[in-house]
């Protein structure tokens, strides 16, 4: 059983910097312990223990791994193997599948080999880069937007909030749009598709006008892209009635979609800004203008930091600063509050939702697809990882898909919405759950006691043993005490009805 919670987390090696050519696998003769690690970083750790040999290597080993370490001795390598061995293991109830058949699926008709995509950014910019992205098991790329103006980038451009592992959790640029002309990214498409026939090629686009936005979707179509995606939302774009601009009002999205359907027969899909309070009235106008499609959600307007001597907001461009478009997995909530929008919609019916905002792991992956997600983009998670993410991305949900009985990705789409409301008014009010705590877990921190005193309901205490004691006549059943435990030793338990 694929379990929410999984028996080893990133927590459980925190210390891992996820090496590029890991010496940790240099060290080790019958194990590659940094694939394991990574796919225990990624939530993929039921795949990680069936990839292991029948008998443990580790049981008799001097864990050289660890001491190669570029942390030497920091990262409990042998212990997370063993633990992967005997407590993941045994929970394993289906086996890894055989193939990727179940994670076919398609854009607008046209088919995809899995549901993940590149998107519009620089981790999709060069043919070489695009290249090794398909090598490495990426059905397709929407490639870093595509202008005819003249772009020059600044120095630096990104900034990030992070978390205590050093990851990165949200991330801000103040990037522009592809820097090669349009010749020069017609000619990346000729080549990706003559390498690459059956990868996706999902051209993004920027016009200044609707004659623009007509001829850069016809240069698209006759090059070799799949299909067209309309640039309505990039923030740092915005100057001059540009990106987000153009997403924050209707009106300009259905003319500039319809420009550009004018331009080409394949697909269209429109890229919209999320900084809007709703983002259906652009959809339903994208789908006037003849879109077949949505992506969202773009980078957030966003300030990540300000410097406290120089007073300078992050990232510094010679004393300047700007707002930018803030992504990563901090945006996911906000990204899936818009794709469930956009799936409860009944006017956008029949419409290709791809899906982007936040995507790390195959779980992310999948509440996009509950919500409505046919497709999912990826850049931030890339970007720090690496395209190697792919390989978890893809397994994880393929053992999902195969222990829910599901033929096919497409099977799981938009299971979510029918439970999800725009407002609160319609949940149900007179039961609390109770937190039951797993008294083998707990270390006698705390931290419930102190949550629950200070920001909740002063319904836990300590006893002289420091465990935790449940005052039920205080507790509301909000349980920020399982949020805040550390050691995951607090989980939901027994149900009261507060109403009869």
């Amino acid at each position: 059983m694929i379990r929410t919670e999984p028996s080893v987390a990133r927590s459980d090696m925190i210390r891992c910097a996820l090496c590029a050519d890991p010496p940790c696998d240099r060290a080790c003769e019958k194990l590659s312990p940094a694939s394991l690690l990574r796919s225990v970083w990624f939530r993929n750790e039921q795949t990680a223990a069936q990839r292991l040999p029948e008998e443990n290597p580790c049981l008799t080993c001097p864990a050289p791994c660890e001491v190669s370490c570029v942390r030497g001795g920091e990262v409990p390598v042998r212990d997370i193997v063993n633990r992967l061995y005997y407590q993941v293991r045994p929970e394993c109830e289906t086996p890894v599948p055989a193939d990727e058949d179940r994670l076919k699926c398609d854009i607008c008709g046209i088919p995809l080999e899995n549901p993940f995509l590149l998107s519009s950014s620089v981790v999709g910019s060069t043919y070489d880069m695009c290249a090794r992205a398909f090598e490495a098991g990426w059905a397709g790329v929407s490639f870093k937007t595509i202008c005819s103006l003249d772009i020059h980038e600044a120095s630096p451009r990104f900034s990030a909030l992070t978390g205590s592992d050093g990851s990165i959790i949200g991330f801000k640029n103040i990037e522009q749009l592809s820097d090669h002309s349009v010749a020069e990214n017609m000619e990346i498409f000729r080549r990706l598709k003559a390498k690459y026939p059956t990868k996706f090629i999902l051209a993004s686009i920027m016009g200044r006008d609707e004659a623009e936005w007509t001829e850069l979707a016809r240069l698209c179509e006759e090059n070799g892209a799949d299909a067209v995606e309309l640039n309505f939302s990039c923030p740092n774009m915005a100057e001059g009635g540009l990106g987000s601009a153009i997403g924050e009002i209707p009106e300009l999205v259905e003319r500039f979609t319809r420009a550009a359907k004018q331009g080409c027969a394949i697909p269209v899909l429109a890229k919209l800004t999320p900084n809007v309070s709703y983002m259906s009235p652009a959809a339903e106008a994208a789908r006037r203008g003849g879109a077949d499609g949505i992506a969202a959600i773009n980078t957030i307007k966003s300030v990540t930091g300000v410097n406290p001597h120089t007073f300078v907001a992050v990232p510094a461009v010679h004393g300047r600063s700007a707002v930018g478009g803030y992504s990563g997995n901090a945006v996911k909530p906000i990204a899936l509050r818009f794709i469930g929008e956009l799936g409860r919609n009944p006017n956008l019916k029949g419409m290709h939702i791809s899906a982007m905002g936040g995507v790390e792991t195959w779980q992310d992956a999948l509440e996009f697809i509950l919500l409505g997600g046919q497709s999912i983009q990826v850049t931030t998670a890339v970007m720090q990882y690496g395209y190697r993410i792919i390989d978890d991305l893809k397994a994880g949900l393929n053992l999902y898909l195969a222990e829910k009985g599901f033929g096919n990705v497409r099977e799981a789409i938009g299971l979510g919405l029918d439970t999800l409301s725009e407002t609160t008014d319609v949940l149900e009010r007179d039961t609390v759950i109770y937190p039951r705590f797993v008294r083998e877990r707990c270390i006698g921190c705390g931290r419930c006691s102190i949550s629950c005193a200070d920001g909740g309901h002063q319904a836990i205490r300590l006893d002289e043993n420091r465990r935790p004691v449940l005052n039920g006549k205080n507790c509301v059943g909000c349980h920020l005490c399982v949020l805040v435990c550390p050691q995951r030793a607090i989980v939901p338990g027994k149900k009261r009805i507060t109403k009869e």
